[in-house]
């Protein structure tokens, strides 16, 4: 049996998921046919990749194997789709400034992309938290720059999204939160929470919560992303982040689950922005146009 780009967004989707239901839900097809694709990859890799659980799907040792190269072959098919259709001589130097969750964990691919489309751009990139990113945008010290658009306060600044990333509830694998036919903020309250801090993530997510008649119980701050995930896998409470900074394991190899929450919690969006009334470079127009082709932004 010849394997197919189907059965490994599928099998993908499902791995993410941890379940078949809501892998169906997220790719918007039926279960049987995501039930159907895995067991045809099974068959063609000659391996189960899932153990089947009452609590869902969850990958064997060869699941894991091939889970890492699905994410390659899926990538690559990605790569090929973004081929620049616009002439790629355009050059220049270009100052980009961007916040920590952007840099780690949305703009290495694309950053790759635009040096093999646009060779003759010099992309120089700064790390800074957002008001370092506004006060260097309106003194001209940088060009344009990626970050949280959600975050923005400075009126003298145009935004423009890019995506919208969902925040969930994140939960250890099997936790009793999981098995209820609804979650909200109240029921989070009963639970240790771990506030995660960077990029004014304790800020935004104190938001939401003044506006409930609940508080989160905090056992730790911290700024690391991964120490979140880690210390939820591992059963020491939990946290509501977006899916841009998801992973299903942590590095323990231990699985985050997510719930999505009935409470309305704002997305996390993430986009452009420069001074307003900037004049844009040739450069500055590349890159803004590599953006919105990507996330299908009209021009």
């Amino acid at each position: 049996m010849t394997l197919s780009l189907r059965q490994i967004r599928y099998f993908t989707a499902t791995a993410e998921a941890g379940q078949v239901s809501q892998a169906a839900v997220n790719l918007s097809i039926s279960q049987s046919a995501v039930t159907t694709a895995i067991k045809e990859l099974e068959e063609t890799v000659g391996a189960s990749l899932f153990d089947r659980t009452s609590h869902g799907m969850e990958l064997t040792a060869a699941g894991r194997r091939l889970l890492a190269q699905a994410y390659e072959i899926l990538q690559k098919v990605e790569e090929m789709t973004q081929l620049s259709v616009v002439p790629n001589t355009v050059k220049g130097t270009l100052t980009v400034a961007a916040t920590y969750t952007v840099i780690g964990y949305f703009l290495p691919s694309h950053f790759e992309r635009l040096s093999r489309q646009y060779p003759g751009i010099n992309i120089q990139l700064f790390e800074l938290n957002r008001e370092s990113v506004e006060e260097g945008l309106l003194t001209n010290r940088y060009d344009i720059a990626v970050l949280l658009t959600s975050n923005i306060l400075n009126s003298e600044l145009v935004t423009e999204k890019l995506l919208s990333s969902q925040r969930r509830l994140w939960v250890p694998a099997r936790h009793r939160l999981l098995s209820l036919p609804s979650v909200g903020l109240r029921e989070v309250t009963d639970e240790n929470y771990i506030m995660l801090t960077v990029d004014e993530a304790s800020h935004t997510a104190m938001k939401y919560w003044s506006q409930s008649p609940y508080l989160p119980k905090i056992t730790l701050r911290t700024s690391s992303v991964e120490a979140v995930r880690s210390l939820v896998a591992n059963s020491q409470g939990v946290a509501i982040l977006s899916d841009m900074v998801h992973r299903p394991w942590s590095l323990e190899g231990r699985r985050i689950e997510t719930i999505v929450l009935r409470d309305p919690i704002p997305s996390m969006d993430v986009g452009l922005a420069w001074r307003r009334n900037a004049e844009f470079s040739p450069a500055m127009e590349a890159v803004r146009s590599y953006f919105r082709r990507s996330f299908n932004i009209p021009e």
